[in-house]
């Protein structure tokens, strides 16, 4: 039996021992006597940027606590030691928007969306959880006129901290870092003032992370004495494992502060593997956080299932625990932040890498990653050919290392042929003879060797089975005290869509779904010039869509009702289907896209502002019909595309709306 085949199944017979050093293969020394490397800050999520955690707060219990628990709880699955939030903008920000804290300038209200309530979740798991905020977007005022946020620093500031204090106070939250948002270009003077800001009023424990995009802020800081003052952390997007010079010259903290965006298969457990590990290794980086967290948006958004574990059901109940949550365990759970990396980290000499870190205590937990190219490609950047092969490494244990006897030991492999996977699993201990053990490394493992002694695999009973989404559904938003401000299962994609209640009508409409933007935001992605918020089954083809519609806009005000809608997020501008209109003058009209330039059908309704219509759109194969308050007010054939999508309600612009009595049939 080779030494492989022993190290799997020797649990059966008797302890795991690792102490024939191999003829071949390299030496590799784990010491602390030249000194430590860099501290570690930890490994997190990412909650927005934007609306990636829409569907989870719909789930029922037990279900959503479950799924909590597996990236926060500590000891159990994915521990996460940082969360990062958006900052919500009112603005499309990948997947959907997140509503502001203050739509208006004289507007403030500190408990819309879901990630008040995420941050708290997390911190009841984890109370020494790094929470983290960036703007991706913001309210139209903020700009003054322009879509920009940074020509007015002092109002942008005001309105960051604004955000952080109602953290503090509404939901005794401590924000420990906020971002600056850089889709474009990171700007100084802004960043400086956020910073004088932030001190002015006491909240001097709050960190910068600058520019929350690339590396090219780091020249600036060495330029700028007052700018490097101001900024704590340098942070990256995406950076393929690499930094530049001038980065390290700050000798700041430097984060890949968002990673990953990867389909989370097991390529996507293969890419989180090597990067959480390579992230130090090559680029000196002492945290790595996840876009997204949890993927818990309708799958067909853009960059579906993009998150370290699936919640996109809540109607079923049913998640899937994906690998990257155990990929992300071999590290969480044997590490915290304020350990320190040992110098001695790097790469194999066929390929992969280790890492090493100590809290300064005695104890020693080292990492280690096989993956090849093929099982370990992220989305971003593009990944430079590598090979890696099976081979024997020896790692020697010096300095207050030395008398380390045993190491537990947790193991993850890859089988990506015969899709058999082994994920996270306890082996028997290593011993140590000399303070030395060897391992043989095979392709795509994963490997824990730690003093640490708590780790869990945790688990649930099998949540229930995926189904669709019911083809009968109906809401009519009657929720006196809800408990977010979003209707469960809407994703608004441009525009934000909350409960509403008309405390001067009594009658029943008193409680509906309001669209509340009424000025385009700041935002670096593209909203549609319609507002637009979509609900259902991807894959619905022939439905009936009816709802109760009240138009607040006199001038130029207009609703719709539609199905087969087939694009949302980033691509909402182009969304096709068939859309019912009609509009405060009185006129109707069915398009075949959301910018209503490609017309089925148009005329008269009689429809006029602050009267509530009854709007119903079936359509049926290539024909359409609608009704108008119980009248059919036209039909039309031939449409012939798109074949599927979601039902949605909307407006034709930025402007104030009621919807009530929400109704779809699906066949």
């Amino acid at each position: 039996m080779d030494q492989r085949v022993f190290w799997v199944f020797a649990s059966a017979v008797c302890l795991l021992s690792l102490t024939v050093h191999s003829s071949s293969g390299q030496t590799y020394p784990l010491t602390d006597e030249g000194g430590l490397g860099r501290v570690f800050d930890g490994i997190g999520g990412l909650s927005g940027g934007g609306a990636t955690s829409r569907l989870l707060v719909n789930y029922a219990e037990p279900y959503r606590s479950q799924i909590l628990d597996y990236l926060f709880k500590p000891n159990f699955g994915a521990s996460l030691h940082i969360l990062k939030v958006e900052i919500g903008g009112d603005a499309q920000t990948t997947d959907g928007t997140e509503p502001s804290h203050m739509h208006y300038e004289n507007d403030e209200n500190f408990f819309r969306g879901y990630e008040w309530w995420l941050m708290k979740e997390a911190k009841k798991r984890n109370p020494n959880i790094t929470l983290i905020a960036l703007p991706w977007a913001f309210p139209g005022w903020v700009g003054r006129g322009k879509n920009w946020p940074y020509d007015f620093p002092d109002v942008t500031a005001a309105y960051v901290v604004n955000w952080v204090i109602g953290a503090k106070k509404y939901h005794d939250l401590d924000i420990q870092y906020i971002g600056i948002w850089n889709e474009r270009s990171f700007n100084s003077k802004y960043i400086k003032v956020l910073r004088n800001m932030l001190d002015s009023v006491g909240l001097t424990d709050v960190g910068i992370v600058a520019a929350d995009g690339d590396w090219s802020v780091a020249k600036s800081l060495i330029a700028d004495p007052h700018l490097n003052d101001s900024v704590q952390v340098i942070g990256a997007h995406y950076p393929g494992t690499t930094t530049v010079p001038e980065a390290l010259t700050t000798k700041k903290k430097l984060w890949s502060s968002e990673d990953y965006s990867t389909f989370n298969d097991d390529v996507g457990g293969g890419c989180w593997a090597r990067i959480l590990n390579q992230n130090y290794v090559n680029g000196q980086m002492t945290a790595t956080i996840s876009w997204n967290l949890v993927a818990s948006y309708y799958q067909e958004l853009p960059f579906g299932r993009d998150g370290l574990m699936t919640a996109q059901e809540p109607w079923s109940g049913n998640y899937v625990v994906e690998s990257p949550i155990w990929i992300t365990a071999h590290s969480t759970q044997f590490t915290q932040p304020g350990w320190t990396y040992l110098q001695t980290v790097g790469h194999f000499a066929q390929g992969g890498s280790y890492v090493a870190l100590t809290d300064g205590n005695g104890n020693l937990t080292v990492v280690i990653e096989t993956m090849t190219h093929d099982h370990s490609i992220c989305i971003r950047p593009p990944l430079p050919p590598f090979n890696v092969t099976s081979q024997n490494a020896t790692f020697q244990l010096k300095g207050s290392f030395a008398s380390i006897k045993e190491l537990q030991v947790w193991r993850s492999h890859f089988d990506l042929k015969a899709k058999k996977h082994s994920l996270f699993e306890k082996l028997p201990p290593v011993k140590l003879v000399g303070g030395s053990f060897t391992l043989n490394l095979a392709e795509d493992e994963v490997y824990t060797l730690t003093t640490i002694r708590t780790g869990q695999k945790g688990s649930f009973p099998e949540p229930p089975p995926s189904a669709r989404f019911p083809k009968a559904y109906k809401d009519n938003f009657d929720t006196r005290n809800p408990p977010f401000s979003e209707a469960p299962n809407f994703a608004d994609q441009t525009g934000v869509f909350e409960y509403y209640i008309n405390l001067t009508d009594p009658g029943p409409h008193a409680f509906t779904l309001r669209q509340v933007v009424t000025e385009r935001p700041i935002t670096w992605a593209t909203d549609a010039d319609q507002t637009v918020t979509v609900i259902g089954d991807y894959q619905w083809q022939n439905m009936m869509v009816t709802c109760d519609v009240f138009m607040e806009n006199v001038q130029s005000g207009g609703v719709f009702v539609a199905a087969r809608v087939d694009k949302g997020g980033q691509s909402v501008r182009s969304a096709k289907g068939v859309f019912f209109w009609v509009f405060a003058d009185g006129s109707y009209k069915v398009t075949n896209d959301l910018a209503g330039q490609s017309v089925l059908a148009e005329g008269q309704s009689g429809t006029r502002p602050f009267d509530w219509h009854n709007l119903s759109l079936s359509v049926k194969g290539q024909s359409a019909s609608g009704m108008l308050d119980g009248r059919q007010l036209w039909n039309v054939t031939g449409v012939s595309s798109p074949k599927n999508g979601w039902a949605a309600i909307g407006t034709h612009s930025f402007e104030l709306a009621q919807f009530d009595n929400f109704n779809v049939l699906a066949e």
